[in-house]
């Protein structure tokens, strides 16, 4: 039963992953679990992105810096933790691959993280702290917003996007 829930849910990704991809650029979009394992990502700085280098974002969908409906994908390396940050917009995340430890406060408390392996879902709603980790494994995780997306570190010092004093 839970490989049944687990193939629905990675079903329900591809097909929305399809049909927001069909709807931009006219191609089509097929992507198996190894490929999307192997997609090349955009880099670490792509709107709605944590800005570290351990994160690497692949747009699937949409354009995230742009109003409307945007999907990436978060690949983040083994042993990355992930700063207090917000996002404008509001999204929800789904793990495709690994297991992420996810919390909500305006500082990293790994006491306030929650073990989501694969199929779990999360929100991120607008303006909302929040904070991340992976432990020994890498993951993917897919994130649905609308945009315009962004990122807000808590304590500016912790942001790699921006340039130090």
């Amino acid at each position: 039963m839970h490989t049944v829930k687990l193939n629905i849910l990675f079903l329900l990704f591809l097909f929305a992953a399809t049909a927001s991809a069909q709807s931009v650029n006219n191609e089509q979009l097929r992507m198996t679990p190894k490929e999307v394992m192997a997609a090349k990502s955009t880099g670490p700085s792509a709107p709605g992105s944590s800005n570290l280098s351990a994160v690497q974002v692949i747009v699937i969908h949409g354009d995230p810096s742009k109003p409307g409906l945007y999907t990436i994908l978060l690949k983040v390396a083994a042993n990355t933790k992930i700063p207090a940050h917000l996002h404008p917009d509001d999204r929800v995340g789904t793990v495709v691959a690994g297991t992420w430890y996810f919390g909500y406060g305006d500082v990293f408390e790994e006491s306030k993280l929650k073990k989501l392996p694969v199929g779990s879902i999360y929100s991120e709603i607008p303006d909302q702290n929040h904070f991340a980790m992976t432990r020994d494994e890498p993951v993917i995780v897919e994130i649905t917003g609308y945009g315009a997306s962004g990122v807000t570190y808590v304590n500016p010092a912790d942001d790699p996007g921006k340039p130090k004093r």
